[in-house]
């Protein structure tokens, strides 16, 4: 299965194009340019490399959140563009997921952190059963002094991995109460399109694909400006 795999969520982009399992190209961008900017280009480019052309392409995998409002808009657009009346199956990908896929196989609890702003983050936690990427919960908008102390008390004794964007963040509030955490290898902390191909692809299997019309953003919580507008009619 010919696949086309794209992050957006985060300040890089990253563009994929896999083959089943065999990552055939791979780009990833953190120049300071939107995603608006860099994504089909970078699909471009990725396809050329793997000699292919978009009508080879059987499937579309996108992160689709929690991650930047702006960033997961400008994703799923894109991806429902390019499968627009092509009947090719979608697969939605949490970023959670994908930053955890990127962490394995090492041994231990996943604990992916991306920045919610006000000192809270989008977090699940994943461990590896049999191999198989599993989920111990789902993606959620959490506090980060409520996340450590949860880490602390169920997770005493067990390795626990912390890559995304908040991971810096998440470490300082852990050592605040004496709980030390590693951090992933810097390359493993942003999401890759490889792993979003690889969750794509194992969501195909499972037949949990959408169409292009059924493609949406995931968001956890209001954006900014509508909290904001929220805020003003309580106000009235």
């Amino acid at each position: 299965m010919k696949i086309l795999a794209f992050d957006s969520t985060a300040k890089t982009a990253s563009v994929a194009v896999a083959d089943g399992e065999r990552i055939l190209a791979e780009f990833t961008v953190d120049s300071g340019m939107t995603q608006s900017e860099l994504l089909l280009p970078m699909a471009k480019q990725a396809l050329s490399a793997a000699h292919l052309s978009l009508s080879d392409i059987e499937l579309f995998a996108l992160t689709h959140g929690p991650g930047s409002f702006t960033g997961v808009r400008i994703g799923a657009a894109l991806v429902k563009g390019l499968a627009f009346g092509k009947q090719i199956p979608c697969a939605p990908v949490s970023v959670m997921e994908a930053l955890a896929q990127g962490l394995a196989p090492l041994s231990g609890i996943y604990c992916p952190v991306t920045d919610a702003r006000r000192a809270h983050v989008y977090n699940a936690l994943f461990c590896l059963k049999d191999g198989v990427l599993t989920r111990l919960c789902d993606d959620r908008l959490i506090a980060i002094t409520d996340l450590v102390q949860e880490l602390a008390e169920q997770y005493p004794t067990t390795p626990l991995w912390l890559a995304g964007d908040a991971t810096e963040a998440v470490t300082r509030a852990a050592e605040a109460i004496g709980l030390s955490l590693p951090q992933a290898p810097r390359a493993l902390r942003v999401p890759s399109a490889a792993a979003v191909a690889q969750c794509g692809l194992a969501m195909a299997m499972r037949g949990e694909t959408v169409d292009d019309a059924s493609l949406a953003p995931i968001y956890l919580f209001p954006s900014q400006a509508e909290r904001d507008r929220l805020e003003k009619e309580k106000q009235n």
